[in-house]
């Protein structure tokens, strides 16, 4: 009966193998993605991610801290050397939008039993915000430079660029007002200041819209002064960060979060634009934004 069924079970068997090595080799390409995506993120923002992820679960496990997660968006204005320094114009034309994912270690209560921990001024009145975040935006010139009809104006006036950052960080925020009562009442209000620091990615664009050339290396439509200050190729730096704020308590377990955020970049390369500071001191400053969100966060019990 077995010699019978010989040939049928050499098939099955053969179809199995077969079947199996098609499993493997996709569990292997699907490796060497994973690998192949990890070799060519930055190695500083696995480092972050890895701090990040690192510190929340041994402050957990050792400390017994409770978490809120939430999310931020809201309109970022970007001062760079995009425009004019103290213009409206600047400062309103040059408005980008942001997003993000925050985590907060709340210092003055224990999830995992439902209570509070041990009462100190520390415990109630301060948290520590970790960070995932990202912006862009669109750069023009404006001002009382680009309004006359000398060839300069007009190629100033005709340069665009734009820039996405992304920032992963952490910041400490110090709350005046106690953070149990706080959270005992539906409708409070509990304002905040931050300081805190973040490490970003940038990736910047530019372009002119008087013709096909290279911004930079093109002379009918680079201004003297832009030549051989465009980098496109993007980078990494780290930033400061601090804001002022305030939450509302909308529910036991939900807050609504208004924030006004200042951050500064260490370097003049984020928005892929850095003239000559010597020849132009004007422009010797480095990157920095504003950006003011709207944030919703869920307490994890």
């Amino acid at each position: 009966m077995v010699e019978e069924n010989l040939p049928t079970i050499r098939i099955i068997v053969s179809i199995s193998i077969f079947l199996f090595f098609l499993e493997v080799i996709d569990v292997f390409i699907y490796l060497s993605r994973i690998v192949n995506f990890f070799h060519t993120m930055p190695k500083y923002f696995l480092l972050s991610l890895l701090l990040l992820l690192g510190y929340s679960n041994v402050a957990t496990a050792q400390y017994g801290f409770s978490h809120e997660i939430g999310a931020i968006a809201g309109p970022v204005w970007f001062q760079s050397d995009y425009g004019e320094r103290h213009d409206f114009s600047t400062n309103s034309g040059n408005m980008g939008y942001g997003i993000g994912i925050i985590h907060y270690l709340n210092f003055s209560y224990k999830a995992e039993c439902n209570c509070y921990t041990p009462e100190t001024y520390f415990n109630d009145h301060f948290k520590l915000r970790s960070e995932l975040s990202y912006n862009k935006t669109n750069l023009q010139h404006f001002g009382q430079w680009t309004e006359s009809s000398s060839t300069w104006s007009q190629q100033l006036k005709a340069m665009r660029g734009s820039t996405a950052v992304t920032n992963i960080g952490m910041q400490l925020e110090y709350f005046p007002l106690s953070i149990r009562e706080f959270t005992a009442q539906n409708g409070a209000l509990a304002p905040f200041v931050s300081l805190g620091a973040q490490f970003s990615f940038y990736d910047p664009t530019s372009y002119s819209v008087m013709g096909d050339g290279e911004l930079g290396q093109d002379p009918t439509i680079t201004p003297v002064k832009y030549f051989d200050a465009f980098d496109r190729q993007g980078g990494t730096t780290w930033s400061v960060v601090t804001s002022v704020g305030t939450r509302y308590k909308l529910t036991e377990l939900s807050d609504l979060m208004v924030d006004l955020r200042m951050q500064y970049y260490f370097s003049n390369w984020v928005d892929g634009l850095s003239p000559n500071p010597t020849l132009y001191p004007e422009n010797k400053a480095n990157d920095w934004l504003v950006w003011f969100n709207f944030g919703y966060i869920y307490y994890l019990q």
